[in-house]
This record gives structure tokens, sequence and C-alpha cells, in this order.
């Protein structure tokens, strides 16, 4: 047992709460690539080139057949800054872009990467469809229910490939892991647990309105959102932790976690929801969204709970995020460190038929990188045009959103409420206000 804890926290180590852990030295990416004739080229346009938005097309660019021909970003810092990595890599400047329509209007462009914050990606999504793009969205897809709705029915309309950032679903241990999940072994599973105890995560400082810096567009940047004010708070990464533009650990990390807790249970949207949490850990700080929060889903035959909190790392299993299966037999484990199974000792009377006793098991990764099986996942879709062979296709996306986004509103309500499967709304009517998207500053939501 001491044994297995420290190889968890030796472990745990390696994950860190940002993009940190996707960078790759771009010196290393010239050894990589392969030269490519025009013909079999496929050219890529990246709208949003911070975080994760680069380690995607980083990602993307170790597959030779890839070539970056196009970066928008609202601010030009940042496009300095991408454009002097990929020459280290021995990649020539690709076209600037500070309106992400002009870059889709660009005719050589084949594939699109939305590395933008969430209030963005349905109308980026969903104009790159309608401009023939195949798309690499980052998750969560949307920033409402309503969007997600939206971004799912024009996937639908499509024959464009449509990959999802959800890229665990690539990782051959999450995948092992699911499979021992579905085959019984564990008995009956009455919870499903999704975690996520974000140690680095500290306070939000209280900073005053500003101009924006020099070379940003931030009325570009605010979109759809609401006119506000400038401040640093809200821009580039910190952006995640206000309800204008994102959902806070809950749509972070918690798609995520919960994409698998809902791919083990094979199950959908819940019966019901219910939330408390709260701005516990730094009360007084700049963010809006909760820092401490557990929300469990109510399904027949089982419940899942989804909790997170800033600023400390113990987790559950001493795993700072994770999902873990409770069966009869045993729990299973997992996380993006490795699985294990853990026997259930104190009571044998379940006798259930056909499940043996469970033994105690633990498996690491195996080196694999989630993110590049991803994204060579995506650009092998996009040469078969099988949208079938997509690990995290829309669906994948659409119900850890919709779930996630469903916690948050719960909530926001202060209340326990009641899903309405039929009609695809809170049986609560008040509730129902969370769940939709307000355009401001004369965006329109997409039509259906």
């Amino acid at each position: 047992m001491h044994n297995r804890r420290q190889f968890i926290k030796k472990s745990a180590l390696a994950v860190t709460g940002s993009t940190a852990a996707f960078l790759f030295p771009m010196e290393l990416l010239a050894t990589l690539r392969r030269p490519v004739g025009a013909n079999d080229r496929i050219n890529v346009g990246l709208i949003g080139c911070n975080g994760m938005g680069f380690s995607n097309l980083t990602s993307m660019l170790k597959i030779s057949e890839t070539n970056v021909v196009a970066l928008c970003d609202v601010d030009e810092s940042v496009l300095k800054a991408r454009t002097a990595d990929l020459e280290k890599a021995g990649i020539k400047k690709p076209k600037w872009y500070r309106d992400y329509r002009k870059l889709l209007e660009n005719k050589d462009i084949d594939v699109v990467i939305v590395g933008t914050p969430d209030h963005w990606h349905c109308l980026m999504l969903t104009d790159a469809l309608q401009a023939g793009k195949d798309v690499y969205c980052e998750k969560p897809i949307a920033n409402s229910v309503q969007e997600s709705n939206v971004m799912l029915n024009y996937v639908g309309a499509s024959d464009r490939m449509v990959q999802v950032g959800q890229w665990q679903r690539s990782q051959p241990h999450f995948v092992d892991a699911i499979k021992v999940v579905h085959s019984g072994k564990l008995g009956n599973i009455r919870l499903a647990k999704a975690w996520a105890y974000q140690g680095w995560m500290k306070p939000v400082p209280v900073l005053p309105d500003s101009e924006a810096p020099e070379g940003v567009d931030y009325k570009m940047w605010l979109g759809p959102a609401p006119n506000r004010p400038f401040n640093p708070n809200r821009f580039h990464f910190n952006f995640r932790w206000f309800w204008d533009y994102a959902g806070g650990l809950m749509t972070d990390w918690g798609v995520h976690m919960i994409d698998y807790a809902l791919y083990g249970m094979k199950a959908g949207t819940p019966k019901s929801v219910m939330a408390l949490g709260g701005k516990f850990a730094y009360p007084d700080d700049a963010s809006e969204t909760p820092d401490t929060l557990q929300t469990v889903y109510e399904y027949d035959g089982f419940s899942m709970l989804w909790e997170h909190a800033t600023g400390i790392d113990g987790g559950n299993y001493g795993r700072n995020h994770g999902v873990a299966f409770i069966g009869n037999t045993g729990t299973l484990v997992l996380d993006r460190n490795g699985w294990e199974i853990i026997p259930e000792t104190e009571f044998q009377g379940w006798g259930e038929p056909g499940i043996p006793k469970m033994e105690a098991e633990s498996h690491g990764t195996g080196g694999a990188n989630g993110l590049d099986l991803h994204t060579v996942n995506f650009i092998e879709a996009v040469k078969s045009r099988d949208a079938s062979s997509l690990n995290a296709p829309i669906k994948v996306g659409y119900d850890a959103a919709v779930v996630s986004h469903m916690g948050n509103a719960a909530f926001k309500s202060g209340n326990r409420i009641y899903w309405d499967e039929a009609n695809g709304e809170f049986k609560e009517k008040e509730a129902n206000r969370y769940l939709k998207a307000d355009y401001k500053n004369g965006w329109k939501l997409p039509m259906v």
C-alpha cells in the first residue's frame, strides 16, 4: 500500500494544470518532418494560437503531410511568438489573420483548429463547416447547452470531419480500463466518481480595468460575450473562471473526466442533478466560478458524482484527478497516469454469479501520447472521409458538455433540478435560462 501511494504521488507530479504537459521542442519537430508532395499536403489554419490551440497544431505538425498556412489571433504578440516558434521547426511564416472569417475565406485551407475561449466555439465551428473545412475543435464544444445543440445539428448535416479535443479517447490505457468496466468484472456498479483537485491553482488577484494592450483587438476577442471594459484577469488563460466565456473547472477538466464516467457507464443525460459549492478557498479573489464544487447526477441504477477543488491536490484515492467506478466486487480507478483495480475485501456476500473474486491490478500509460494519437486519428479520418473512425466525434463532445453545463445550471439555481428528456430541458422552467446562449454586440446564434 505504501509503495502504491508513493507511485501515485510521483506520477501525479507529471500532470500539470496547464498545457505545459504538451510542450514540445520545436527544434525537434524539424527533425520529424519529411518532404511531402504538394498534392498530398493537408493545409491547416489555426484560430486561437495560445495554450491548447498551439499544442494541437504542434501535435498535428508531427504528421509530415500537414502544413500550417494560416494563424489567426486577436493578439499580435501571440502571432509573433508562435511564428517564431514555427521558424525554429523550419516552417516558414504562415499568413496572419485577426478576423477568423477572413481565414475561412482562404481556399487553400483544408483543416481548421479552433483553440479559442469557449464562448467562440459555436460560431467558429459552424462557420468553418459552412466554408467547407474539416475541424478539430477544442473542448468543451460550447459555453451553453443551446450552442451544443446547434453544433450537434450542424455537424450531423455536414459531410465534414469534426474531432473534439477530448484526447483521452485516443489514450490506450483509458480505452483498456473501460474495457474492464464494460466486462462486468466489477460486479454491479452503483457509483461513478469523477474529480479534479488542482493544487497549482492560485487566487486570481483583483486588478483594475485598463486599456487593452497594444496589438490586441479586444472587441473581436469579446465577440458575442457581454461588452465589458478590458481586464487582464479575463484575458488569455484566466477566461476559464468567468461565466461570460466559460464554465470553470466543471467544463475545463470536467468534460474530460465526466466523458469517461459517461463512457464507462454507457450513460447519457441524468434524471436529475444537484450541486453545492462556492468560492471557499479564495472567497475574495477576482474569479466568478466556484473553486469548490460537488455535483450529484441521478441515473437509473447508479449515481454519478463530480467534484473539484482548487489550491489542493488531495483528491480521491491519492490522485488529484480521475474517474472511479465503484462496483460490488471491486473499484477501478483511472487517471492520466494509469489505472488500478482495488478489490472489495470487507464483504464477500454478494454472490454475483459468474463474477470471480477481483485481484489487485496496477497499469501505467505505456508511454503513449494521447494528444498525438488523437491528432493522427483525426488526420486519418480527413484522408479516408470516414467519420465513423473518429475517436471523439461531435456526439462525444456533446454528451460531456451537456452534462457539465447541467451541473453548472444546478449550482446557479441552488436546487435539485429534473431533466425532461423528451423536450431537452429542465422541468423547472426557471432553471432553463442557464441552458441558453445570449449573444451580444451584433453577433447572432447560428440557426438550426
